[in-house]
């Protein structure tokens, strides 16, 4: 990408900033001016603040896109000059990338013409990188409402969002996209479930759509987001159990249990703990066996010579040992026991 797009001198006009920031705020102590007139003065400075904020991470992105170019161009090849200017100016290179993502956005957005140069200054900072990654369809939307006029906001981005997610997706049934685009059924509601149903199989989609399509309101959403959510915790969780793999279990019918039986999420979380129980047995055996290869070495690298380190192994045998007994609080009047048998050894 070049420095700058084509129309840059329609862009550096509308990012014109001001030469300083020195604004007469309010006496918080005026008694003479009211609440309202007091606010209003201080949402404009904050808008000129947030306003130099966009256009200054937007040049900042610009120039470390030129040195890394330039770095690329004639560079050692690993970015050595890159990486020591940012380190000389205490920037991260993650911090770095997303100013250079930024600056490409706008770039983009301004050279493609989806966005008037002049419209740039509807925008928050944190509403127009939130444009900046939100898909094509959405920035679009946002382009038109910000030429429109209209200050935009991180949320009217989410707001947007939402609506398109809701209007797009094939998931949802036309009688939710209906009620949606009458207003009836706000499309806050259909973003989330939609985002949901992407992650459950085909079959498990169509019985929350017939449920959905006949009750089309905000509660039934609501409770079939909270199904479709637990269902998919549910589904991916039992495909990572691996006990649940050396028994002749049907979890389909398990599945249609809980949901007749109305404890979907319970057995969602079951299993999820499942997992969880089985990956912290095996990080306890990793552990264990490392623990146990580290005390064998220590063991022969002492001797007489070094009592202190000895009585060192001497206090943590207990913890290599095909028992262990860890102590849970400091009285010692609670602890577990764990025997480890190590198949490996059989």
């Amino acid at each position: 990408m070049d420095s700058l797009p084509p129309n840059a001198p329609e862009i550096l006009a509308a990012l014109e900033i001001p030469a300083d920031l020195n604004f007469e705020l309010p006496d918080p102590e005026d008694d003479q001016i009211q609440d309202h007139e007091f606010e209003s003065q201080l949402d404009n400075c904050w808008k000129i603040c947030e306003r130099f904020d966009l256009q200054t991470d937007i040049w900042r992105g610009r120039i470390l896109r030129v040195i890394r170019d330039r770095e690329k161009q004639g560079g050692d090849g690993r970015g050595t000059g890159f990486l020591n200017w940012l380190k000389q100016r205490e920037i991260t290179k993650s911090q770095a990338y997303a100013l250079i993502q930024l600056a490409n956005s706008a770039d983009t957005l301004l050279a493609e013409g989806q966005l008037d140069p002049d419209s740039i200054n509807n925008f928050s900072k944190r509403a127009f990188v939130e444009t900046a990654k939100a898909a094509p369809e959405v920035q679009k939307l946002v382009s038109d409402a910000a030429q429109s006029g209209d200050r935009i906001t991180r949320r009217e981005v989410q707001q947007l969002t939402n609506e398109w997610t809701a209007m797009s997706s094939d998931l949802l049934p036309d009688t939710l996209k209906e009620r949606a685009n009458d207003g009836s059924l706000p499309s806050r509601h259909l973003a989330p479930l939609v985002k949901e149903l992407e992650k459950l199989p085909e079959t498990h989609v169509s019985a929350l759509q017939k449920e959905a399509e006949a009750s089309p309101d905000v509660d039934t959403v609501k409770q079939i987001t909270s199904s479709a959510r637990s269902l998919a915790k549910y589904l991916d969780a039992c495909a990572q159990v691996q006990t649940l793999k050396q028994f002749p279990l049907d979890l389909e019918l398990a599945l249609e249990e809980a949901l007749r039986l109305d404890c979907l999420n319970t057995a969602a979380d079951l299993v999820k703990q499942a997992t969880q129980l089985e990956q912290t047995v095996a990080k306890l055996y990793t552990t264990w066996k490392r623990l146990g290869s580290l005390a064998d070495r220590l063991y022969v690298d002492t001797g007489a010579s070094s009592p202190n380190l000895r009585s060192l192994l001497t206090a943590l045998e207990t913890l290599s040992q095909e028992v262990i007994e860890v102590q849970l609080d400091e009285g010692g009047e609670h602890s577990v026991r764990l025997r480890i048998l190590d198949t490996d050894d059989r």
